[in-house]
C-alpha cells in the first residue's frame, strides 16, 4: 500500500478513532524522544560538568545511570561551565529556531489557542539538542519543554499531513504535550492531566482527555522498554524517586499541610514574579540575542560556585531530601537559589522547562517545612521527609496551575500514595494563594477566554443562521454596457467597492480594483464587460452563513452575490455577517 492510499484510509476511519490511532502514535514518538533527550543529558553532562570541570551532580533512582566519560580533566572553573552552554546553545536556537528560547511549553500553548498559529517541523528537533546542551552544561532547567514540542510537534505534523480540522490539531497539542510528561517524568495518569489542564488557569480541555490518556500511557510504556534495556528491571510501576515508608498521619497534621500550602503558594509567587522579572530585563538588553544565554548562563554559574546544588536538574538532591541526607539550611536556601539559577538560565533565553525546577523548588520547601514541624511536634510530625512530596505537588499546583496533575504526578514520581488527603489539601491551598499568576503567561483563565473556542462558538451560531437572514436585497447593480466612468461616480455617490453586473442574468462583478486599472482619459469608453471579473463565487439564499464567511475568506473577497438559478437576488458581505452574528448574540442575551 502506498502512501497516498494510506492517507485515504486514515481519512475513511472516523473521527474518533482516527484521533486515537494518532495519538497512540504520538505517544511513540514521545516516548521515543523521551529516551534520546535523556540519553543526551547524561552525556552533555557528563563532557560539561563531569570532564570539564570534575562537578558531577548525584542522580535520581529513576534516571539513567550510563558511564560514558570516564575521566575528568578539571580544566575550567565550575562558573565558567553555564556561561559556555549558555554560548552554544544561543547560538543554536537563534540561528535555527528563535520560538525555541525559553520552556517552550508556552509555544504550545500559544499555538492551541491562536487559530492561526503553527508548529514548524525543526522546532523539536533544536528544542531537544539546545536544552540538552543547557542542562548538561550546569543551566537551572527541567527536560518537560522538549517532550512537550517534540510530542506537540509531531501532532501538529501528522494533523496537516492529514488536514484535520483546527479542532482534531488542537486535542493532538494536548496530547504531546501529555505524551511527553507522561514519558520523561513516568507519570502516565499525572502527565494525562497535565495536557488538559496546562492549557487553562480554572479549566480543562475535556474533549482531548481520552486522547491524551492514549497518548500518555503509551509514551511511558515505550519509555520504560528501552530504560529497562540499559538498566535491567522487571517490568511494572517504576518511579523516578523512592520515597520512605509513610505512616498515618494523625488529625492535628492537616494544620501542617494547609501552613505548607500557604508558604508554598507564596515563595511560588516569588518564583513567578522573579522569572518575568529577570527575563524582561534581558529583553531590554541591547545585545545580540544570540549572546544572552551566555550571561545568563555565567550569572547562573557564580551562583553555583557557592551553592551548587542550583545547577542541572537537581533531581538527585530531591531523592536527598527524601532519604533526610539534606540539612536543614540547605533547604532553606536551595529553593531561592534555584528561583535565580532558573530565571536567569530560561528568561535569559536559554532553553529548558520551567517545570522540572519547579519539582526540585517544591520538594525543598516540603522538606525544610517538614523539618520545622518536627523540631517543634517530634511525636506529630514524625517523619520530615514525608513532606518533601506534599511540598512538591503544592509548589507545582500553584506555580504552573495544574492542581490535580500536579498531585497524581507528585503520587507516581515518589510512590507515596498513602499521602493524597495531604497532597490535596497543600495542592488546594497554594493554588489559591498564587491567584491567576502563572509561570505559564499563555495560559487562559477558560475555554470562554480562548480564541480557538471563541471562534469554534462563533461558527456554531453561524451554522445555524442562512443567508438569507443577513443578505443585503437592495442591490445597487450596474450593466455590462456601462462605462467605467458611470461605476466610479457610483462609487463616490454610495461608497460601495464592488458592484453585481447584471444583463439578463447575473454576468460578472466589478469592483474599485477593476476601474482603477482604466486610464482616466478612457474611463467614458471603456465598458463594464471589458474589465468585469466573470468567474464568480456565489451563494444561495439557503447556505449559511458559516459556509458564507468560508467562501469570503478562502478566495479573500469582500463580497458575495446571493444567487437563485442564475439571477441575483442580493449580495453578502462580512459586515453583514457580523452585523448579524451580534444581533443573534444581543436578542439571546
Amino acid at each position: 500500500m502506498n502512501c497516498a492510499s494510506l492517507l485515504n484510509k486514515l481519512r475513511e476511519i472516523k473521527p474518533k478513532k482516527h484521533i486515537m490511532l494518532i495519538a497512540v502514535s504520538v505517544g511513540i514518538i514521545s516516548g521515543v524522544g523521551s529516551f534520546v533527550f535523556h540519553f543526551l543529558i547524561v552525556f552533555f553532562t557528563q563532557v560539561f560538568l563531569k570532564y570539564l570541570s570534575g562537578f558531577y551532580p548525584p542522580s535520581a533512582p529513576g534516571d539513567l545511570e550510563v558511564e560514558i566519560i570516564n575521566s575528568s580533566l578539571n580544566l575550567l572553573p565550575l562558573f565558567l561551565i553555564p556561561a559556555i552552554g549558555g554560548l552554544i546553545s544561543g547560538f543554536i536556537v537563534y540561528t535555527f529556531a528563535p520560538e525555541t528560547e525559553g520552556h517552550g511549553t508556552d509555544a504550545i500553548i500559544r499555538a492551541f489557542h491562536q487559530i492561526k498559529e503553527r508548529v514548524r517541523g525543526r522546532v523539536p528537533i533544536i528544542k531537544t539538542i539546545a536544552s540538552a546542551i543547557t542542562i548538561g552544561s550546569g543551566g537551572s532547567a527541567g527536560r518537560e519543554g522538549p517532550m512537550i514540542q517534540i510530542g506537540a510537534g509531531y501532532g501538529a505534523f501528522v494533523g496537516s499531513l492529514l488536514k484535520l480540522p483546527d479542532k482534531e490539531r488542537r486535542i493532538l497539542l494536548a496530547c504531546g504535550a501529555a505524551g511527553g510528561i507522561g514519558s520523561i517524568f513516568q507519570t502516565p495518569l499525572g502527565g494525562a492531566l497535565f495536557g488538559v489542564e496546562v492549557l487553562y488557569k480554572e479549566d480543562y480541555e475535556f474533549s482531548a482527555l481520552i486522547p491524551a490518556f492514549i497518548s500518555s500511557f503509551t509514551g511511558y510504556t515505550v519509555f520504560m522498554l528501552i530504560m529497562n534495556l540499559f538498566r535491567p528491571a522487571p517490568f511494572g510501576i517504576q518511579h523516578i524517586f523512592i520515597s520512605p515508608p509513610v505512616r498515618t498521619y494523625s488529625w492535628f497534621e492537616l494544620i501542617f499541610y494547609a501552613l505548607l500550602g500557604l508558604v508554598a503558594g507564596l515563595i511560588a509567587l516569588i518564583y513567578i514574579k522573579t522569572f518575568y522579572g529577570i527575563r524582561s530585563l534581558f529583553k531590554k538588553f541591547g545585545i545580540p540575542d544570540h549572546f544572552k544565554p551566555m550571561i545568563g548562563g555565567l550569572v547562573t554559574g557564580t551562583i553555583g560556585f557557592f551553592f551548587p546544588y542550583a545547577l542541572g536538574l537537581g533531581y538527585g538532591y530531591v531523592q536527598q531530601a527524601l532519604d533526610g541526607e539534606l540539612d536543614f539550611t540547605t533547604m532553606l536556601i536551595f529553593p531561592f537559589a534555584k528561583i535565580l539559577t532558573t530565571a536567569f538560565t530560561i528568561g535569559s533565553g536559554g532553553s529548558g522547562g520551567v517545570f522540572g525546577p519547579s519539582v526540585v523548588m517544591g520538594s525543598m520547601i516540603g522538606g525544610f517545612m517538614g523539618k520545622i514541624f518536627h523540631s517543634v511536634f517530634p511525636t506529630i510530625a514524625v517523619k520530615p521527609e514525608c513532606y518533601v512530596p506534599i511540598g512538591m505537588a503544592a509548589f507545582i499546583a500553584a506555580a504552573c496551575k495544574t492542581p490535580i496533575a500536579a498531585i497524581l504526578m507528585s503520587l507516581e514520581m515518589t510512590g507515596s500514595y498513602n499521602i493524597l488527603p495531604a497532597l490535596v489539601i497543600a495542592s488546594a491551598i497554594a493554588y489559591k494563594v498564587t491567584g491567576l499568576n502563572t509561570i505559564y503567561i499563555e495560559q487562559v483563565r477558560t475555554r470562554l477566554d480562548s480564541p480557538a473556542h471563541r471562534y469554534e462558538i462563533g461558527m456554531g451560531i453561524l451554522e445555524k443562521i442562512k443567508v438569507k437572514d443577513a443578505m443585503n436585497t437592495r442591490v445597487v447593480t450596474v450593466s455590462p454596457n456601462d462605462t467605467v466612468d458611470k461605476v466610479m461616480k457610483l462609487i463616490r455617490e454610495t461608497g460601495h467597492m464592488g458592484y453585481p453586473v447584471v444583463g439578463d442574468e447575473l454576468e460578472g462583478i466589478v469592483t474599485f480594483c477593476d476601474v482603477q486599472k482604466v486610464p482616466i482619459e478612457r474611463s467614458k469608453e471603456v465598458r463594464v464587460a471589458e474589465i468585469m471579473t466573470r468567474k464568480l463565487v456565489t451563494v444561495t439564499p439557503e447556505e449559511s452563513l458559516d459556509s458564507a464567511l468560508r467562501k469570503l475568506i478562502e478566495k479573500d473577497i469582500g463580497r458575495l452575490p446571493v444567487v437563485v438559478n442564475g439571477k441575483l437576488v442580493g449580495i453578502i458581505t462580512r459586515s453583514d455577517i457580523i452585523r448579524t452574528y451580534v444581533k443573534w448574540l444581543q436578542h439571546k442575551l
